[in-house]
């Protein structure tokens, strides 16, 4: 009975960071979401974004291991928008990957809009990370040039390691599809090798017991594509690799006081 209790406790400890499945449930009032994601909204328009790399924060800080913050992370084009009543209106269209409820293992891709980006958020804070204009509109063709199921992997991995074509989570394709524009190819050997030779990802650190343990009883975690430290694509190593090359026009959090706090 002891080892049950104490692997259940270990279930409920298990890395969730990059969850990122499509959320039914809300912790704050639908008014309070809904201003919030005007004002994410309005926040990239005026810094003249038509395309940026968008994050929300799904569980507790403190739960998460260090160094990640950010829990989901797609893309955002600005878009025409077709109402319900045949109206149209111009917006942030989000391109996800989400994790299937009922085959965990599984992802599928799925077009929503930042309303519902947010609507399972632990806190009311975004990630926005923007790229050079000659990246956004590189990004905004390669989605419209339909990249994005070209390069998705629907074998799923909450801790999907960004350096092999085994699994894939919201941020690895956010990566690979970041990567497709850049080079102007879906060919996924060659983005994948392109990751290898310049993206740096973010070290899980976290209890190598609760890696092992979630591999082993829960579907849509697995360790198998990791050798040596388990590494993945976060929207922080996302914005650094921009950056680094000088592909990065704005990194920033906002939160749902307007506080604007730069990544870099």
């Amino acid at each position: 009975m002891k080892h049950i209790l104490f692997c259940l406790l270990l279930i409920t400890m298990l890395p969730v960071y990059a969850g990122s499945q499509a959320q039914q449930t809300t912790n704050f009032p639908p008014e309070k979401i809904a201003n919030f994601a005007k004002q994410v909204e309005r926040y990239a328009a005026k810094q003249g974004a038509r395309a940026f790399i968008i994050g929300r924060i799904g569980y507790a800080p403190k739960d998460l291991p260090q160094g990640i913050m950010f829990t989901h992370t797609a893309i955002a084009i600005y878009s025409q928008i077709s109402l319900n009543d045949g109206k149209k209106v111009k917006g942030y269209v989000i391109h996800n990957l989400y994790q299937s409820d009922n085959k965990p293992h599984k992802s599928h891709l799925v077009t929503d809009y930042p309303v519902d980006f947010f609507w399972g958020s632990y806190e009311l804070t975004a990630g926005i990370t923007i790229p050079t204009p000659a990246v956004q509109q590189k990004l905004i063709q390669a989605i419209n040039q339909g990249a994005a199921s070209k390069v998705h992997n629907p074998n799923y991995s909450v801790i999907a390691n960004p350096f092999n074509q085994k699994y894939q989570n919201c941020t690895e394709h956010t990566l690979v599809l970041l990567n497709s524009a850049i080079y102007n190819t879906t060919d996924k050997n060659r983005l994948y090798a392109n990751i290898r030779a310049y993206f740096k990802p973010q070290t899980v650190n976290t209890n190598p017991l609760k890696l092992l343990l979630g591999s082993i009883i829960m579907e849509g975690v697995s360790t198998s594509d990791h050798e040596g430290d388990v590494k993945t694509a976060t929207f922080i190593s996302i914005a650094q690799y921009l950056k680094q090359y000088k592909l990065l026009y704005q990194s920033v959090s906002l939160d749902i006081n307007g506080k604007v706090v730069r990544h870099f």
